[in-house]
């Protein structure tokens, strides 16, 4: 940046004297170059998402191209796609860039299920079918001419008995349940209902503003769920969220803890044998979130009905 020099000034008896005056134009170039630089900054960070965003959508194009090398066993098409994720993984710090991880390794993931299930698409072959009736349903000979007889014919009554706890209906006689001799309820006349005078106008009670607010559900979850750490102090993330009787509880339970995470209340650790261990924390002073030496960070992640029964 260029500054102002100014000049000594010399007097008329050999003195000099030094302008101790500061340049007003100095001072508004060295504001505009922060400005500038922060702006910079944040467009830089801007550009560096949407070019990651642009490589994961690349990949995405490129499992939908290659989906028959990945399957293939001879190629490493699917190693180094799972190798360009990784790298790419390393570089997400938002939830946008969250998402297109996710949706990438769900792409990838469906095109090996694909490729799994079309080498046991052939399954039973017609000839067997046939094969498998004449055996466990066949007889020789049968009530038709001589000609047909020595060939085989099928009991179809056997199969039906055989098949019909499919269709969910018992063999044998169907008839209508009920009185036969069912009459015609006559309508009843409409009568019309009096009507009360009106009272006078009731002032409704005032309660007091200060009365404390019912509870709900999710925050009785959460004192239930930070009592339960409190008392156990480590606690397996599965063990305290999972009901593999009731999605909708598991579902709760989630929530209930995602507000106690991000409350500051608790805290979810990584062991060393990999198993996920939630423990109670106390929650950040106001003082320190506001002041700025306490952050909050979210992140997004995928959960619904199939991945629960997995569980």
């Amino acid at each position: 940046m260029v500054r102002t020099v100014k000049r000594e000034l010399i007097d008329t008896r050999g003195n000099s004297t030094r302008s101790t005056r500061t340049s007003a134009q100095e001072i508004h170039e060295a504001s505009g170059a922060n400005e500038n630089c922060d702006s910079v900054g944040a467009e830089d960070n801007n550009i560096q998402r949407r070019v990651l965003r642009s490589k994961y959508l690349t990949v995405k194009n490129r499992i939908s191209d290659e989906k028959d090398c990945i399957s293939n066993v001879d190629s490493d098409k699917f190693k180094s796609i799972i190798e360009e994720v990784d790298s790419l993984h390393q570089l997400v710090t938002k939830p946008r860039e969250q998402v297109a991880d996710a949706e990438a390794l769900f792409d990838i993931t469906n095109t090996l299920v694909t490729s799994v299930k079309a080498y046991t698409n052939e399954g039973v072959t017609p000839s067997d079918f046939v094969t498998c009736l004449l055996r466990d349903f066949g007889q020789q000979g049968g009530p038709g001419s001589s000609q047909d007889e020595g060939r085989n014919s099928i009991r179809w009554k056997d199969i039906g008995l055989a098949v019909s706890h499919v269709f969910r209906s018992a063999y044998g006689c169907r008839t209508m349940l009920g009185p036969m001799n069912t009459e015609l309820k006559q309508r009843k006349n409409v009568v019309p209902r009096k009507r009360s005078k009106p009272v006078e106008r009731a002032q409704p009670e005032e309660l007091d503003g200060t009365a404390t607010e019912e509870k709900t559900d999710t925050d009785k979850n959460m004192a239930t769920m930070f009592d339960i750490l409190r008392k156990n102090r480590r606690v397996h993330l599965e063990n305290l969220i999972l009901n593999r009787n009731s999605f909708a509880q598991t579902v709760e339970n989630l929530f209930a803890l995602s507000f106690l995470v991000k409350d500051g209340r608790a805290e979810i650790k990584v062991d060393e044998k990999g198993c996920h261990i939630v423990t109670p924390k106390n929650a950040p002073d106001a003082n320190a979130v506001q002041a700025g030496d306490v952050s909050y960070s979210h992140f997004i992640f995928r959960f619904d009905f199939r991945d629960w029964k997995v569980l």
